[in-house]
């Protein structure tokens, strides 16, 4: 039974979409793509839960591990590589499966991208605090076109096309030229739930087994190599020990706000994904991994789903 659309799994972090993925694929004879901003970078291994070695080494992933943390990456670049990835798992004669949380990157895939991202509240913040003119002479080394558009004096719209540049990668002026052009494949999407209490319980554990498996000696090599400026700068689990680093927080309030800024990203991932149009949600509260693979395998297998 292979699906003639790719299967993407989407959801809040700490979900289990990874070792899903893996098991689908396994079933399918699939390979995976991952769809996560963060895992792309080499290096960055322990706070970005990436999946480890084992999964890895059962089925092949792609998407993962190609770049150098200095290095810029952006959400049409990850659009363009995931069409030629699908494209040549196919042609290999396999079952394409893209899975990850994060949000702008599904949304590259599903239609919804080209709405542009959502405020982020924290970066515009540091953005309004800083002066105008530094503010403008930068806009005008990433995006000369917005700054020609944009008047010297409005800072508003400075700060926002700063953000989605930081956010993104893309200046603001790409974003307005870019038609809303479907992409060529649609998916089965399968989204995974969890009650709240019980994935909130999972990222605090989570971070533990993190910070025990060397979370924060792998942020001491890190930020020899890292400016704030650098989107892997500014990844939770890695900025709050950066800060902790420089003294600015003790290392207590750095694991408490790892916590608490990884809470906030799944819930602002919920609240994203239920925009997502023809999911199929599983609950996966309280049941095994066998279980949500049989009911996922049952989706591929039913009418509305191409075969």
């Amino acid at each position: 039974m292979k699906s003639e659309r790719p299967v993407l799994i989407l959801g809040p972090t700490a979900t289990g979409k990874s070792a899903l993925a893996v098991a689908l694929a396994e079933r399918l004879d699939g390979e995976i793509i991952s769809a996560d901003a963060r895992a792309i970078y080499r290096e960055l291994n322990i706070g970005t839960a990436k999946p480890p070695p084992h999964l890895r080494a059962l089925v092949p992933h792609h998407l993962i591990d190609f770049l150098d943390p200095s290095e810029h990456y952006d959400v049409m670049q990850f659009r363009r590589d995931a069409l030629t990835a699908i494209e040549e798992i196919r042609a290999r004669g396999k079952f394409p499966i893209v899975v990850g949380g994060s949000t702008l990157y599904i949304s590259a895939l599903t239609g919804t991208f080209f709405a542009g991202p959502k405020a982020d509240p924290q970066i515009r913040q540091r953005l309004e605090a800083e002066p105008q003119e530094k503010l403008r002479a930068r806009l005008e080394e990433i995006d000369p076109e917005a700054a020609r558009r944009i008047h010297p004096n409005d800072k508003v719209r400075t700060v926002r096309a700063l953000e989605v540049y930081e956010l993104t990668g893309l200046p603001i002026s790409r974003w307005h030229k870019e038609s809303k052009v479907p992409f060529p494949y649609q998916f089965t999407k399968i989204g995974l739930t969890l009650d709240r209490t019980v994935l909130y319980e999972r990222i605090n554990a989570r971070v533990e087994q993190m910070l025990a498996a060397g979370l924060l000696e792998e942020a001491k090599a890190l930020k020899a190599k890292l400016t704030p400026e650098m989107p892997a700068y500014r990844t939770i689990g890695y900025e709050e020990l950066f800060q902790y680093l420089d003294g600015k927080i003790s290392y207590d309030e750095a694991v408490r706000l790892i916590k608490k800024h990884t809470r906030e990203y799944a819930k602002r991932q919920i609240i994203y994904f239920k925009r997502e149009l023809d999911v199929h949600w599983i609950d996966v509260t309280g049941r095994a991994p066998e279980e949500v693979l049989d009911e996922v395998l049952a989706i591929l297998q039913k009418p509305s789903n191409p075969l």
